[in-house]
């Protein structure tokens, strides 16, 4: 590529990733795109994580090390991060300290934003798993579309099963839109990265690259592995709905989705509790139903628990071979 490849922003929010800094690091080292600087982000790690990003910024000027202070909640070290990417940058892209990125992840993304100069935030397929398990995540666009206005692709992820705006690692942002917001990533949860992609194409586009840019580990310290335990993704796309909604649907369709959501969430919960879920469950699904402001009606579950105990009656076979796989 030219010398006059825009600058991109890279960053590494991390805390006690030492098993996996490494490759990541030397990941980012490996793009085939040259003109970036990257900015490891140091989360008070205990566990080594600090010296061995220290080791590369000693022998690479365009890698830094940003310890903090003090320990900051993760959504918060993200948000931190963003402040401190260059104000000469066209480009940010995060890549998680448990993550790595594929050689051409840099290259592939720019050329796309660059051949559309509205997109302010580009997707791409990502692999994700370990051991034994192995799938590939944000699958959804037609192959032939690597284009789609903010409003369109907002409307599909709130109305619709589509999910593309990704995990951080496998999305870029244009470093304008990341400066001009006092917090990137616009609240709390471990899911802000998805609300974040809602905030900001207000007001700009959507770009895919169709390849897998990316790879996520998945371990259990991991957020998403997390999020997947207790389907916190189920709460925050009603939050984003009832944030967000307002900008991107009528009344009618926003009124429409959310009883949707609503029954597919009793219908989680009831599962939940067949399944004899345990108090750090229920503890988390009150109080992020409360959050919402539709607080846990305990009539609605139990007629959903009915339903589904029924349900598991009236088809024994189906039951029986759920419970065998659950013992498996």
């Amino acid at each position: 590529m030219s010398r006059e490849q825009p600058l991109v922003s890279i960053l590494t929010p991390t805390y006690n990733n030492g098993p996996y800094i490494a490759e990541c690091i030397e990941s980012v080292l490996a793009q085939t795109y040259s003109n970036w600087e990257y900015t490891i982000v140091n989360n008070c790690s205990t566990d080594g994580t600090r010296e061995i990003a220290e080791e590369y910024a000693k022998k690479d000027k365009r890698v830094r090390v940003y310890n903090n202070t003090d320990f900051l909640a993760i959504i918060a070290n993200h948000n931190a991060a963003f402040g401190l990417i260059s104000p000469e940058s066209k480009y940010c892209k995060v890549v998680s300290g448990d993550d790595l990125i594929f050689p051409e992840c840099i290259e592939r993304m720019v050329a796309l934003a660059e051949a559309h100069p509205s997109v302010g935030i580009v997707g791409s397929y990502q692999l994700s798993g370990g051991g034994g398990r192995w799938y590939v995540r944000f699958t959804g666009l037609p192959h032939t579309t690597d284009f789609v206005t903010g409003r369109e692709i907002c409307r599909a992820h709130l109305l619709t099963s589509l999910s593309v705006f990704g995990a951080p690692t496998c999305l870029m942002y244009r470093s304008d839109l990341v400066r001009a917001a006092k917090e990137f990533f616009p609240n709390p949860t471990a899911e802000a990265d998805v609300s974040a992609c809602f905030e900001h194409l207000r007001d700009a586009d959507f770009g895919f690259v169709h390849q897998v840019l990316s790879h996520e580990r998945l371990h259990e310290a991991t957020v998403t592995a997390s999020s997947k335990e207790m389907n916190a993704y189920l709460p925050s796309h009603i939050g984003d709905l009832l944030t967000y909604g307002p900008a991107y649907l009528s009344q009618q369709e926003l009124d429409q989705r959310l009883d949707e959501l609503m029954k597919e969430y009793y219908t989680f919960l009831a599962i939940g509790a067949a399944n004899f879920r345990e108090k750090k469950f229920w503890n988390y699904h009150k109080r992020r139903l409360s959050e919402l402001g539709y607080p846990l009606k305990k009539a609605r579950l139990a007629k959903a628990v009915s339903l589904k105990w029924l349900d598991l009656l009236l088809n024994p076979k189906l039951t029986f071979e759920r419970v065998a796989r659950r013992l498996s």
